[in-house]
């Protein structure tokens, strides 16, 4: 007997021919996809111990956020309508040293698991501090994550300095080490607060260990003078100069790109996190994707975190996606929805070096993916399923989520969630940082 089947369905596997099933199936056993093919012949030859039926609904891979701060959900809302610089400096880092700690973590990164959760993501990528308890959540909830501890030249709320966050990625590989849903990744915060002897030991872990690099880079036009001042080069030419570009970074944001610029993360294959909510919310600017694209770069679409966004739903940014870069290049076939879905699944995955595990519905791959259900008003009639996920559903169209081939959620149900609960203590703390600050401030 294998774990699950699921029958009836309209199949969006994402593989290499970008195949489509109708009354399709998938078979999954022991966290793998084991068959996918003809409804009726899976049916047959496939015993399973629980069956879905999912006649009328779409079954497509689990959506992957490449780049968040997850447990900067209790600061949503908290710092809107401010310029990036001050938004950090007068805000967000502030704060974080005040309210950040391992509890706050964990709640803030369960309450973003239940988000991402109920609206499609089966995997995300995260730059943090307080790790080992925000790996600890993610796995109790079954959710697949690439985590990193935020690195930076000053002291954070989990290390008193760069080393000591060194020294935590050390043990947090060992900790997590074959973990079937965490990955541990290695950050520094950006090339203006990383200092260069720091972004090279930095750089230099990660090959050590085979692990990704995660950094903001060239997020706004700020960054871009105050590296030219100092380095007389574009933050991504300084990179290079010190020998940081490679296919193991992960460059979020990826804004202020000049073309030689472009050439270099295609040159060394770098991965960029697209994050157009966020940079658009916080007047960045808009990143060149499609010149990425068509330079052969990995793209994958990413909120960052709820304090610059202010949600978690992938289907919103791959819909702002999509209409902000036809307006800009005043070219409506640009960043067609395909390309958008691509972006948001199989391009994640290779984004994060996971490609080979998920990203697509294919037999020997992990089983993450989502149900979706179709019969609703605003997803009638249908011609074209990727126009339908781009233009039209939003995440709380998802039914049913299966990461590594557990129901993680079901009819949009998450299991072991007591969310009264979780919501209360969140706003708690919420409470206490409109108390501790300027209560003019908030419409509460």
């Amino acid at each position: 007997m294998n774990d699950i089947g699921i029958f009836g369905a309209k199949i969006l596997s994402m593989d290499k021919n970008f195949s489509i099933i109708n009354d399709g199936a998938i078979i999954i056993d022991k966290g793998k996809i084991v068959e996918i093919g003809d409804s009726e012949k899976l049916r047959i030859n496939f015993p399973v111990l629980k069956s879905i039926e999912a006649k009328g609904k779409l079954v497509m891979p689990g959506l992957i956020n490449t780049h968040t701060h997850s447990a900067m959900t209790i600061f949503r809302g908290f710092a809107d309508d401010i310029a990036l610089k001050s938004w950090l400096h007068e805000f967000v880092f502030p704060s974080e040293a005040k309210y950040i700690n391992a509890e706050t973590v964990k709640l803030g990164t369960t309450l973003a698991i239940a988000e991402m959760l109920l609206s499609g993501t089966t995997t995300y990528n995260d730059m943090y501090f307080y790790v080992q308890e925000a790996a600890e959540v993610t796995e109790k909830f079954g959710m697949r994550a690439v985590l990193s501890e935020g690195i930076i030249d000053y002291p954070t709320p989990s290390a008193a300095s760069p080393e000591i966050g060194i020294i935590h990625t050390e043990e947090l590989l060992q900790n997590w080490k074959n973990n079937t849903l965490i990955n541990i990744a290695i950050s520094a915060h950006s090339p203006y607060s990383c200092s260069k002897n720091l972004l090279q030991k930095v750089k230099s872990f990660a090959d050590k260990h085979a692990i990704k690099l995660h950094i903001h880079l060239a997020e706004t036009q700020w960054e871009v003078v105050e590296i030219q001042k100092l380095h007389k080069l574009t933050p991504t030419e300084y990179l290079e100069s010190i020998g940081i570009l490679d296919s193991n970074v992960i460059a979020a944001h990826s804004v202020h790109l000049t073309e030689h610029d472009i050439d270099l993360y295609a040159k060394y294959g770098l991965g960029v996190a697209h994050n157009p909510e966020c940079n658009m919310k916080l007047a960045s600017g808009v990143a060149p994707i499609p010149k990425l694209l068509a330079k052969g770069v990995k793209v994958g679409i990413g909120t960052d975190g709820v304090a610059s966004n202010n949600n978690l739903d992938i289907f919103q940014d791959l819909r702002t996606a999509a209409f902000v870069h036809k307006l800009v290049n005043s070219n409506p076939s640009l960043a067609n929805a395909k390309e958008m879905v691509k972006m948001a699944t199989i391009g994640g995955a290779q984004v994060l070096g996971l490609e080979h595990e998920i990203g697509s519905l294919e037999k020997g791959k992990k089983a993450d993916l989502l149900i979706v259900d179709l019969f609703k008003p605003h997803l009638m009639p249908i011609y074209d399923i990727y126009s339908h996920i781009v233009f039209s559903m939003t995440g709380n169209d998802v039914e049913t989520s299966i990461i590594n081939g557990k129901i993680v959620m079901e009819n949009r149900f998450i299991k072991g969630l007591d969310f009264a609960n979780l919501s209360s203590q969140v706003q708690e703390i919420a409470n206490k940082i409109i108390k501790d600050s300027s209560p003019d401030r908030y419409n509460f």
